[in-house]
């Protein structure tokens, strides 16, 4: 069955959620990161996605007091993403407390360290962020674009023990549309070692239900959840198991 994982984005310390990753179409929340994360393990979640959207343009982790709060409580499995862009901030964002960091610039710009890092400390831990926009991957807070499809970093990542990676269609995310279904299932039957997380354009409990049907492991749920186009008492059936 699949496992959903709540996404809680951050932009100075507050709830926020970007339209196709547009920092100009953004909707804040009034719950608190801490206070969104304790709903979701009170519900039986697992594991959430904070992304540190600050940090993905400043290109430095920029809200780690908000992943210290999180982590604090220790009911929950965090993965983390936004700003890693050197060792030091890689250590920094443990060090508060994220069990698993995503990467994405820099696994585009210095694909040495990212295979440095996945062998240093495994493919569960260290994730890779893919963010595509038309085709290729998008990176700096999808600032900007490169000229990379998300099959040549597949091809350079996984003889370095990549097992984890987040696919992020920017058209679909944050727009209620429903996701890039076959993009997915194309990855998936590719490369079947790998688990590829859903990112962007869930609206409804029926795209998740489409997606566990065919197989799909990981989807992130965030502004559907938000805007209560899916309750948490929904996907109970996916989050007690």
């Amino acid at each position: 069955m699949i496992e959903i994982i709540p996404a809680i984005d951050i932009i100075d310390g507050k709830c926020v959620r970007l339209s196709q990753g547009d920092y100009g179409k953004q909707t804040t929340y009034s719950a608190t990161p801490r206070e969104m994360a304790e709903l979701y393990a009170d519900s039986g979640v697992r594991r959430i996605h904070l992304v540190d959207l600050d940090g993905a343009k400043a290109g430095k982790p920029c809200n780690l007091a908000s992943l210290r709060e999180i982590a604090s409580s220790g009911a929950l499995d965090i993965e983390w993403g936004g700003g890693i862009k050197e060792p030091s901030h890689l250590e920094a964002v443990l060090e508060a407390g994220a069990d698993h960091a995503i990467i994405g610039s820099l696994a585009v710009k210095q694909p040495e360290i990212m295979e440095e890092w996945l062998e240093r400390f495994g493919g569960e831990k260290i994730i890779l962020g893919a963010d595509l926009r038309d085709g290729k991957v998008a990176v700096s807070g999808w600032l900007e674009d490169s000229p990379l499809t998300i099959h040549d970093l597949m091809e350079r990542f996984i003889p370095h023990g990549l097992k984890e990676v987040i696919v992020t269609d920017i058209s679909k995310d944050g727009m209620l549309q429903g996701p890039s279904t076959q993009l997915y299932v194309d990855l998936a039957e590719r490369y079947p070692g790998i688990i590829f997380t859903v990112s962007g354009g869930i609206s409804s409990l029926d795209d998740i239900k489409r997606l566990d049907t065919l197989g799909l492991q990981r989807v992130i749920v965030g502004k559907a959840i938000y805007e209560n186009r899916i309750s948490l008492p929904e996907l109970k059936e996916y989050i007690n198991r």
